[in-house]
């Protein structure tokens, strides 16, 4: 606060008028003790009160009042202002920009979630060649398994240590010794009968 010794007496004891003014604008349990003036470049004097208004932390009611030659002090403005250290709102910008920084933003934002959506797409494309890999690998198994079960059928060769073509080919010749020794019995009787009827 800053006072000045050229400061008008009488704008400085203007308490009772600031007062007035203040309940003109605001309830009285608004409004504190007083709490400085300050001296303004044209002689007019701010008188400060205190401020109880909740979230205004930090500010004061000021009421500004000035005389003119030999008049009487007159109430000039009637304001909130805030001191030092007061919790003050953001600077204002112009809503043209504001909206400019949100569509950036906004742009960012669908850009970032692109990206994001492009790698999952890469990660599921490689689990699925991983997937389709894997059973590409399961059939050609089955079919190798398959194909050597009909090579074993097709092309047998020893079972449980015997050769089963072998077998086959004995047996066949087997019967055919047999056919033949039949078949020559049947002669040997043929013949005798013819021999039996000649002699008789």
């Amino acid at each position: 606060m800053t006072s000045k010794p050229d400061a008008d007496a009488r704008l400085l004891d203007a308490h009772d008028l600031a007062l007035q003014a203040l309940r003109e604008i605001t309830p009285v349990a608004t409004i504190g003790p007083a709490a400085g003036y300050l001296v303004e470049d044209d002689g007019s004097v701010s008188l400060r009160f205190e401020n109880r208004l909740p979230g205004y932390p930090g500010w004061y009611w000021t009421v500004t009042v000035a005389r003119v030659e030999d008049a009487d002090p007159t109430v000039l403005e009637v304001e909130l202002l805030p001191g030092d250290g007061a919790l003050l709102a953001p600077e204002w910008v112009p809503w043209v920009e504001r909206l400019a920084e949100y569509r950036s933003h906004q742009a960012e934002l669908a850009e970032q979630a692109a990206a994001a959506a492009g790698t999952d797409d890469a990660s599921d494309d490689s689990d699925a060649d991983s997937e389709i890999d894997e059973d590409d690998l399961d059939e050609d198994d089955e079919l190798d398994e398959d194909d050597d079960h009909e090579a074993d059928i097709l092309h047998a060769g020893d079972l449980d240590g015997v050769d089963i073509d072998e077998l086959d080919e004995a047996a066949s010749d087997g019967m055919t010794d047999d056919e033949d020794d039949i078949d020559d019995e049947d002669d040997i009787d043929a013949d005798e009968d013819v021999d039996a009827d000649e002699e008789e």
